[in-house]
């Protein structure tokens, strides 16, 4: 599995009931490397032990290790730390994007709920004084916002605006400058993830956008994971053109193993996971001699007349 190694990896861990399986995937390539299935939760003892095992047989092939993706759990950064060194440490991308993106939406239906809470009441029946018909037209009006807000609440974390979307952020927000500044923060953050500037470049990107941040208070409670170091790591991919800025390579094998599961329920024992993933790294060490041999038997299959 290291014969054509990228020096970059992508490692996770994936709890499957009482066992937790380790693994190490070439973050280039999408080959796994080593696994280990433990019967436990990990430790950083844990971590570390896998890890310096993986280094022995880089080691052994003289072989280099340039960077290594994880997910922003608190188990890696102290063994990577002792085993790898300075090595560049890059949290996935996708992970923090999806927290961030779920603390807009929680603001988004913050505001929803305080906005359905300023609903005048009515009175039994049909209004029949002028001020029952404007207090029933105002009710309707919030009505018709709230509904907007949770039928659009998913424009406010898209990457990328149409113009008739922006449009229609344009109306839903208007008379709440909160809503419109959650819409700018989020276009702020993806823009940190622009491949085309440095990490130092973007750092100072963010620290001007946590300076915004602090300033709304009424936004500023419910995006905290701005203020995470684990959103810094997430930028380090950007100085380094070959670092993967996600860990999906070794989350697609995961969920590989999570298909697996719905039809073999057996494999939920230690040692049918071991030899299931086994399995699934030779199916990978063979996938170039069975492309081969399928375009070789298309490419000698008679083709039938016109």
């Amino acid at each position: 599995m290291l014969a054509d190694f990228s020096g970059y990896i992508a490692a996770d861990e994936l709890y499957d009931g009482p066992f937790c399986v380790l693994s190490i995937v070439d973050n280039r390539t999408f080959r796994r490397i080593t696994y280990e299935v433990l019967d436990h939760a990990p430790t950083h003892a844990d971590i570390e032990r896998f890890f310096r095992r993986f280094r022995s047989l880089l080691k052994q092939r003289d072989l280099k290790l340039q960077g290594i993706t994880t997910d922003g759990s608190s188990l890696y950064p102290e063994p990577i730390s002792k085993v790898f060194g300075k090595v560049r440490h890059q949290v996935c991308e996708f992970h923090v994007l999806k927290e961030l993106t779920k603390a807009v939406l929680r603001a988004v239906a913050k505001v929803r709920k305080e906005l359905a809470a300023t609903k005048p009441k009515l009175g039994r029946g049909r209004p029949s004084t002028a001020v029952a018909r404007k207090t029933s037209q105002r009710r309707k009006q919030i009505d018709r916002k709230v509904g907007d807000l949770f039928e659009h609440r998913h424009l406010f974390v898209r990457r990328e605006l149409t113009p008739s979307q922006q449009r229609t952020i344009h109306r839903i927000t208007r008379g709440r400058p909160e809503l419109r500044t959650l819409r700018d923060i989020m276009d702020e953050v993806y823009r940190l993830f622009d491949r085309r500037c440095r990490t130092d470049t973007a750092l100072e990107k963010l620290a001007r956008l946590r300076r915004r941040v602090r300033r709304f208070q009424k936004v500023g409670k419910t995006l905290q994971k701005l203020f995470s170091p684990n959103l810094e790591k997430s930028l380090t991919f950007l100085d380094d053109k070959l670092l993967p800025s996600t860990s999906n390579a070794v989350e697609r094998g995961y969920r590989r193993h999570r298909k697996m599961q719905k039809t073999a329920y057996r494999v939920r024992t230690q040692r049918n996971i071991n030899g299931r993933i086994a399995l699934d790294m030779q199916r990978e060490e063979r996938m170039q001699q069975r492309d081969e041999t399928t375009k070789t038997l298309h490419a000698a299959r008679p083709r039938r007349a016109a």
